[in-house]
């Protein structure tokens, strides 16, 4: 990727000797050896051919008396400072006059211009009482745009600075001196001490004054001067001899790490965040050109234009001179020139300037000197670039170290190439580290899942050369292109195209360099994913992740999974949304691939329930697939708690492993009953013993509910054809309550005999008393008992028509009119009886069994169960005998005998028969005989009363008169010399109480003491 569009050359022909260049805005200052200043129009965009883009506004000539070494630019008071012989002079613009000498810059080696908004508060305190200049940490007060001029003299700084275009008091500072360690990973002699007398205000926190690099000469003898550049807000990178080391505020190293140019640069400048390095000549391998050009020679014989990268201290561009190439026809360029003051624009921005001269002198006064420009390519396009050469890592770094008001949608694009990174993280093995990233950005688990084989991701499967574009990269342009890669040791950066001076592949280093420490970005990805050299590019055809990886990378998916199920649970929750209402839920096959991948990659609470729903389907699909693989064993208790899987891509899976137990659980949580049940009907086939064939499905039909009550009489069916007993359990089960109706509905289609069991069990178990059910299962066993009749079956019917009868005899929730209105009229007798019984209509109940029965036991017993001495029926007896012996129809048998039973229930119950009514109904032919132990008992029963309470009232009488005697026979007799037992003093005349029962007498007053002293010996 090279950052930098191909050089342009805005002036040429120069002839005099250039000493100094400074770009401000549109215009460009050029300073000659002779003093001479040019002022230069540059214009923007492409200059057309034969023009140059520098146009001479002005010519300052004999400015200064000597070569004009160094020009900065004050802005506070627009003003042009000139360093030449030795002194600095502020010129104002545009007039140029009057210049103003500034006396204490002599012996000046380097001057630089610093400008910063500052408060007032801080620009109070920025002045410390050693006279250096420190950063305030005070943000409050007014604002105010403050100026330094620092001018480098041989053992001090000297600063100017001006407030709001007030001048300030003229400040100094004596130079710093700076111990660079030499790092362990350098194979170079200690570097020692160096000694820089750059006056750059450290203690300012601004890394601003980068421009007097130019002197750095102390301690350093004859060798290669260094030099200094700023890279960020708090270190610079200090070259010496071909290593650049990076030095903090506090004069330290600031990274462990540091460049390793193959040679020492000639000059170096910074354009954030690139650094600009002249190599000389026979010092940078072909290769890092043409890396293809076998041809070549080893090394690149003229000087070279190196640009790397601050980030990652990588070469990205490699330009060897000439930088420009002559047109077709047009006589060739030398490539034997010089390189010389590489000046940026102020703040390290583009565009970069830089003069070549060729290295010959007669040439160089015949053609001059050329001044160069470098304009960097817009951020957008460089991180572009970067991405399409999957240099993520590059690319994010990048864009940290960009401000988002130079790049709006820098968040955006963070976003887009983390996930890149991600992928490619993926791809190479990192599987944890990217699926913590998709977490982290909220990636679509569509995407996420779409890295793994059809075998976890099903339809969502994309092949590994279409990630990318997956997750918004770019798209690759044709098929062949990606999959053209076969030749063996090819890498993914052989594949892109090769702009004019970039930089494609990195040559060798030394020993000790940054190369043989650090591997970062794109080359260090592609040395994991390469095996050896015979192995192809990670972006020809697809090929599943050796086992050990491909399960960890299961494993990893389902910690990815099981972090999110979660989440997008609770996010459901917000909207009333539950996995058990997944089957009212669009399914996840019913989406387009094109519709899942479109799923935004947000926070769960900014989708809408629609988009939570699929990620839920998509999530616990891949989760289940991953159990499958993996972890077979948590497939129940995932199936049974409940889950968003889509049925149609898991099941043939489970069927073939023979998962069958798992995939009931999963059909049962989809509410897909059907399937669960013709597999269990399958399944039993593989069953002898007739229970454990159809337990099961048994089991499975009694925790449904009453609105699959359709989807249970149609599974129930053939159960029923097998063991109908076993499938009566389906109805009786304390699992679920089944609508009553419907299922004595379709037990009755399926077999009378089954829907009575039923009903019987909801009277005998279930309480049941609503006369609608009582009233079906009497005419469900009539009909039985007539059905049984019919096919001659007595047995069958002697014993339905028993349960007929004992259910309406002893069961009070039914309707016995209408059910009397459904029994024939020349059958069912007794059970008309017992109707006949619950109407009231007892004369006519015991008529049915006199005349139709003639069982003249359960007559008598039927007048017993109704006998009420004092309510209505207490004739019932009375009745019967009327019924014997005054018949109102003709019995069934002629020859029938009703006086021998009329005189047992005389016998037998006199005492319940009114005797004059009994007498009148005797017919006239019944002897006394015949009667006598009913007349016996008729006679003597008031008789043997009457004697019986006269004997009780005599002997009671005399027992009182006798007691009454007794007592009245009882006398005390008190003498004089009775003692009272209580106070133990003599009687004499006194008042006295008698004690019962004994007779003890005791002085009056003295009663109630020893009335409780015998209570007490009583007790």
């Amino acid at each position: 990727m090279a950052p930098f569009l191909p050089p342009n050359v805005i002036l040429s022909g120069f002839k005099e000797r250039i000493e100094s260049l400074l770009a401000q805005g549109d215009k460009l200052y050029v300073g000659t050896a002779t003093g001479n200043l040019y002022v230069y129009l540059v214009h923007n965009g492409e200059s057309s051919e034969g023009e140059k883009r520098a146009e001479l506004l002005e010519t300052k000539k004999a400015l200064s008396r000597r070569a004009i070494e160094q020009l900065a630019y004050v802005q506070d008071i627009n003003s042009l400072a000139v360093l030449s012989d030795g002194s600095v002079t502020l010129y104002p613009l545009p007039s140029f006059s009057p210049p103003t000498s500034l006396p204490k810059t002599k012996g000046a080696l380097s001057i630089a211009v610093h400008t910063v908004v500052e408060h007032e508060d801080e620009a109070q305190a920025a002045t410390q009482s050693d006279g250096s200049i420190s950063a305030a940490k005070n943000r409050g007060g007014v604002p105010v745009v403050i100026t330094y001029l620092a001018v480098g003299c041989k053992r001090k700084v000297v600063f100017y600075s001006w407030k709001d275009g007030e001048p300030q008091d003229v400040k100094s500072m004596t130079t710093i001196d700076i111990t660079v360690p030499a790092p362990t990973s350098t194979s170079a002699a200690s570097i020692g001490s160096m000694g820089m007398g750059m006056g750059m205000g450290m203690g300012m926190g601004k890394g601003a004054f980068s421009g007097l690099s130019g002197y750095m000469t102390l301690g350093l003898g004859t060798k290669t001067k260094p030099n200094a550049l700023r890279v960020d807000e708090k270190s610079f990178l200090v070259a010496k001899d071909n290593t650049g080391y990076f030095i903090g505020e506090d004069g330290k190293l600031s990274r462990p790490v540091s460049i390793d140019w193959p040679a020492p640069p000639e000059e170096t400048a910074f354009v954030k965040p690139y650094v600009f390095s002249v190599l000389p000549p026979g010092s940078v391998p072909s290769s890092q050109v043409t890396a293809h050009d076998t041809s070549a020679p080893s090394f690149i014989p003229s000087a070279v234009v190196e640009i790397r990268s601050s980030i990652t201290l990588l070469p990205v561009q490699t330009l060897p001179l000439p930088l420009i190439h002559p047109p077709p026809g047009a006589p060739p360029t030398s490539s034997n020139q010089t390189v010389r003051l590489l000046t940026s624009s102020p703040a390290c921005k583009s565009p970069l300037y830089l003069v070549t001269t060729p290295s010959d002198r007669t040439t160089a006064n015949v053609e001059g000197s050329s001044i160069v420009e470098f304009l960097m390519k817009p951020w957008a396009m460089q991180i572009d670039e970067l991405v399409e050469a999957e240099s993520y890592t590059e690319a994010l770094s990048l864009l940290d170290s960009l401000e988002s008001a130079l790049l709006p949608d820098k968040e955006q694009r963070k976003n887009l190439i983390r996930a890149l990174n991600a992928v490619l993280l993926f791809r190479t093995g990192h599987f944890a580290q990217a699926l913590n990233t998709f977490i982290e950005l909220n990636t679509n688990p569509a995407k996420v899942v779409a890295l793994y084989p059809e075998s976890v991701a099903g339809r969502l499967s994309v092949p590994p050369e279409e990630w990318v574009s997956l997750f918004g990269g770019p798209r690759k342009v044709t098929k062949s292109e990606s999959s053209s890669i076969d030749d063996p040791g090819s890498s993914l950066e052989e594949t892109k195209p090769q702009d004019a001076g970039s930089s494609i592949q990195r040559p060798p280093s030394p020993h000790g360099s940054v190369k043989s420490m650090l591997k970062t970005g794109l080359e260090n990805i592609i040395a994991g994913a390469k095996k050896d050299d015979d192995t192809s590019s990670v972006r020809s055809k697809r090929k599943e992740p050796p086992k050990d990886d491909f399960r960890r990378s299961i494993e990893e998916l389902m910690r990815y999974l099981s972090d999110r199920r979660p989440k997008i649970g609770g996010a459901l929750d917000t909207f009333h949304i539950t996995n058990t209402q997944a089957h009212e839920m669009p399914p996840l096959s019913a989406a387009s691939i094109e519709d899942l991948f479109a799923l935004p990659d947000a926070p769960l609470s900014a989708l809408t329930p629609e988009q939570l729903v699929r990620y839920a389907q998509i999530v616990d699909t891949a989760l289940f697939k991953s159990y499958l693989i993996v972890r077979p064993g948590l497939l129940v208790p995932l199936c049974r708690s409940g889950n968003w899987c889509e049925v149609s891509e898991v099941e043939k899976e489970l069927r073939a492993r023979e998962k069958f137990t798992e995939l009931i659980y999963l059909y049962n949580g989809r509410k897909m009953h059907g399937k669960a049940l013709d597999l269990l009907r399958h399944l039993s086939e593989k069953e002898a013993d007739m229970r454990d064939k159809l337990m099961p499905s048994v089991t499975y039909l009694q925790r449904l509910g009453p609105e699959h009550i359709d989807q249970i009489f149609e599974s129930a069916r053939w159960i029923f054809d097998q063991d109908p007993d076993i499938a009566l359990e389906i109805f009786t089960s304390e699992e679920v309550e089944l609508p009553r109706q419907h299922v004595a509905d379709y037990l009755e289609m399926l077999d009378l005999d089954i829907c009575a069991h039923y009903i019987e069990f909801l009277i005998a178990e279930r309480n049941e008393q609503s006369a609608t059910f009582h009233e079906r299962l009497a005419e469900l066993y009539l009909r039985m008992t007539s059905d049984a009749r019919k096919h001659g079956d007595n047995e069958k019917r002697k014993g339905t028509y028993g349960k007929l009868l004992h259910f309406l005899d002893t069961t009070n929730y039914y309707r016995p009119d209408r059910l009397y209105g459904l029994l024939p009229s020349e059958d069912f007798y007794e059970a008309k009886a017992i109707l006949l019984g619950r109407l009231g209509r007892h004369d006519n109940a015991l008529e049915t069994y006199v005349y139709r029965l003639q069982d003249f036991q359960k007559a008598e017993e039927y007048c017993k169960r109704i006998y009420d001495p004092s309510g209505p029926t207490s004739s019932i007896f009375l009745t019967l005998l009327r019924i014997y012996l005054r018949p109102t129809h003709q019995p069934t048998s002629p020859t029938i005998d009703l006086l021998h039973p009329a005189l047992k229930l005389i016998s037998r119950h006199s005492p319940r028969l009114d005797i004059v009514e009994t007498l009148k109904l005797l017919p006239p032919l019944v002897t006394a005989q015949d009667a006598r132990a009913f007349l016996v008992e008729a006679l003597r029963a008031p008789v043997f009363d009457k004697k019986v309470i006269s004997g009780i009232a005599k002997a009671r009488d005399e027992q009182i008169a006798r007691r009454l005697m007794v007592l009245q026979a009882k006398r005390v007799k008190v003498t004089d010399s009775r003692i009272c037992p209580q106070c133990h003093k003599r009687i004499g005349g006194s008042v006295i109480a008698v004690h019962a029962p004994r007779g003890e007498v005791t002085h009056y007053q003295c009663r109630e003491a020893f009335s409780r002293k015998l209570k007490e010996l009583r007790h």
